[in-house]
């Protein structure tokens, strides 16, 4: 959706303020913490710091368009059903980060899970239950047995 903004705009601004979509979220600014991912040309990006008129003609996803008249992404099932997220503030740009991750490898190991949302910050858990949600996002994209659901304490 075109839009007319000032030079100095941020696209997490623009984002959230013009476009009212709000499951991106401003966490620190710097490009730290990941909360504000989204997919520029299907590539993760930190929209906090990027300009809003860099993205001038590219196509930008957020959170919201991971839902579809099919109903939950496999990922946000994946979040659901294993209990993967706390607060939900990181997990919007976990998941935009997962997408990109699992549209470059369909079956990724744990390790490459962790390294993959690394640049990702969860303050509330301990990311298992994370890396088991993407797990399970992996197995129902590519219409394999579902992993276990049960919730992983640390």
């Amino acid at each position: 959706m075109p839009a007319e903004v000032e030079p100095r705009t941020l696209l997490v601004h623009l984002i959230r303020e013009k476009l009212s979509s709000t499951g991106t979220h401003i966490g620190c600014d710097t490009s730290s913490c990941g909360a504000c991912t989204v997919l520029i040309d299907g590539k993760s990006a930190k929209s906090c710091t990027i300009l809003a008129a860099q993205v001038n003609g590219k196509e930008i996803a957020t959170v919201e368009g991971l839902l579809t008249d099919d109903g939950l992404h496999p990922l946000q099932e994946g979040f659901k059903e294993n209990h993967a997220l706390h607060c939900g503030f990181c997990t919007p740009g976990i998941m935009m980060r997962a997408v990109e991750l699992l549209e470059k490898n369909p079956n990724p190991s744990e390790d490459e899970i962790r390294w993959g949302i690394s640049g990702n910050l969860c303050r509330c858990t301990g990311y298992n239950n994370i890396v088991k949600a993407i797990k399970y996002a992996s197995a129902k994209m590519r219409g394999a047995e579902l992993p276990s659901t049960e919730p992983e304490f640390v």
